[in-house]
């Protein structure tokens, strides 16, 4: 189970974030919100929960009168014009761990989010106060970015703003901005018979109910068919995040990952199996393991580089003479 409600307002009241909190009936859309918070003196708030076609998860929390166009957000992530669509509805349970129209910045607070991306934006931080649910949608919270910010913070987060309504060019010369949020982890839901239609978020967008289980498991990775004789073992703990900002970070999950397969791969059996080559069969397991999240490091760190070469450039103005 996710965090809850309570817990999650403790959290705020530990970290002595200034907030204020509005009970009402339980609301799915924004304009339904509006009706019991919307004089309150704060900015009203939509939340996507999106993902792309590699099973890799967004949450993109904006002004509820922020222009978002999806087409133009996924081909500024690096994914195509279609590469982003809304999550399917098992996925706010599984993934995020939040009920039906309880999307928030604040579900990111759970374990099993810790490989959404958030992108938030930037006119939050414009507002004096704007409201969010508390991982529940029988009750508004109204708080300023600094106070969001702060929350985000403790958890792990490093907060990230954007122009959402922004459309640069993308091309050969022109890499997309936002590349570097798109996630390394993804998280696949096996395949169910389709469900009926879709429902809403409290943004009003449509939530597609569509066919995925409500089982989460971590994408695996299959080791390659020259290692026959070692049996494959599931490797506890997800794929490492690859933080484009913490290498150090990344470097550790990828260590205790190798030793995870280094520990699962030695027995009584395969030393009695293999031998003197037990070594060499080891070696080629963790290889082939480990080589895709090896290659997912090299693209972050490259959309990452060329990212922050594109923002030097447009922003660079030479000293006038």
């Amino acid at each position: 189970m996710g965090s809850s409600k309570d817990q999650l307002l403790t959290r705020l009241k530990e970290l002595q974030i200034d907030f204020s909190q509005y009970e009402h009936p339980v609301v799915l859309t924004v304009e339904t919100q509006a009706k019991y918070v919307g004089n309150m003196g704060g900015a009203l708030s939509k939340n996507l929960f999106l993902k792309d076609k590699k099973h890799r998860y967004y949450i993109v929390s904006a002004l509820a009168d922020t222009k978002v166009d999806l087409k133009v957000l996924s081909q500024r992530l690096g994914l195509g014009k279609g590469g982003l669509r809304m999550a399917p509805e098992e996925a706010l349970g599984e993934i995020i761990q939040v009920p039906l129209g309880c999307v928030t910045p604040f579900a990111v607070v759970n374990e099993s989010a810790r490989h959404v991306s958030l992108l938030l934006d930037q006119g939050i931080k414009t507002q004096e106060r704007c409201f969010f649910h508390p991982l529940s949608n029988d009750m508004s919270i109204s708080l300023n970015a600094h106070g969001l910010d702060k929350f985000l913070k403790s958890i792990g987060r490093d907060p990230s703003y954007v122009d959402l309504e922004a459309n640069p060019p993308v091309g050969k010369d022109q890499p997309p901005d936002l590349a570097a949020f798109v996630p390394s982890g993804s998280t696949v839901l096996p395949d169910l018979p389709d469900k009926a239609p879709s429902s809403q978020d409290c943004t009003g967008n449509d939530v597609s109910a569509g066919a995925k289980s409500a089982a989460v498991t971590a994408k695996a990775v299959k080791p390659s068919g020259n290692v026959q004789n070692i049996k494959e073992k599931p490797v506890k703990g997800a794929q490492p995040s690859i933080p484009s900002a913490d290498a150090g970070k990344f470097v550790e999950e990828l260590l205790d990952k190798t030793s995870t397969l280094l520990l699962s791969d030695i027995s009584e059996d395969s030393i009695k199996q293999h031998g003197g080559q037990l070594g060499t069969e080891v070696v080629n397991n963790i290889q082939k393991c480990l080589r895709e999240d090896l290659k997912n490091l090299a693209t972050i760190f490259k959309n990452t580089a060329y990212t922050e070469g594109f923002y030097a450039g447009t922003h660079y103005q030479p000293k006038r003479l």
